[in-house]
């Protein structure tokens, strides 16, 4: 895909490739769905062509959307969550600030010390990121482990609390829910990479959702779809 031109030789117009990827990634809808909504539009495109579009597009709006990110806060709240991949339970690792915006995640096929590890230095390199004072954990016996280890090689200061308060996770567990809303038109993901890149797309959106983009704040749909247009090139 050339990223100067990331619609060269689609047959269908970029804002048409857009609206249904943006619709899919931010509301619980079917592919079979967007084909039929497609047609009360008087457009004939297969839902298995919409699933091309969110699997070539998601990725890049969760990379395109990240230098537009607010800096989030240094109060950080870790838990995982099931996500279903060919009838089996994978883990995405989710991440919130004290205020509820996005730090990152990470879809893992196990739930272990060095799952925990990866996804906390994914984090901590992601740009809007303040380094943590405190990264609030549950009761998972695999984040201390992950945690001493970073110390150790200094990634992360020996300040940092870990406090393992599973009350105070409330707030990313709740976060979770707008996550597995849209995983459950699907009824599960057939592959691995599919997951990946999908809900690479859920989470880019559901940051913007949120007001995380400088600029454009929570609630503003309009401002929200246009700051999408406006990164893909295309004219809202």
């Amino acid at each position: 895909m050339n990223p100067k031109h990331p619609f060269k030789w689609r047959h269908f117009q970029s804002d048409i490739i857009l609206l249904c990827v943006r619709w899919y990634i931010r509301y619980p809808l079917s592919y079979r769905n967007l084909e039929e909504m497609m047609q009360e539009r008087g457009l004939t495109v297969d839902h298995t062509t919409i699933y091309r579009w969110v699997q070539a597009y998601a990725p890049k709006l969760d990379k395109r959307c990240r230098v537009h990110l607010k800096p989030t806060n240094d109060s950080w709240r870790i838990d995982e969550t099931y996500i279903e991949i060919k009838g089996e339970w994978k883990y995405l690792y989710r991440a919130v600030d004290s205020l509820g915006f996005t730090l990152d995640f990470m879809l893992s096929a196990k739930r272990d010390s060095r799952a925990a590890e990866r996804f906390f230095r994914k984090a901590l390199k992601s740009a809007h990121n303040w380094e943590p004072r405190v990264i609030n954990v549950d009761k998972n016996a695999a984040y201390p482990p992950a945690i001493d280890s970073l110390t150790k090689d200094q990634t992360l200061p020996k300040t940092t609390q870990l406090r393992p308060v599973k009350y105070l996770n409330n707030i990313v567990e709740q976060d979770h829910r707008f996550i597995k809303r849209l995983v459950n038109p699907g009824m599960g993901f057939g592959s691995f990479n599919t997951a990946r890149r999908t809900l690479r797309g859920y989470e880019a959106m559901n940051m913007i959702r949120k007001g995380q983009i400088q600029g454009v704040e929570k609630g503003d749909v309009m401002g929200q779809a246009e700051f999408v247009s406006q990164i893909f090139g295309v004219a809202a």
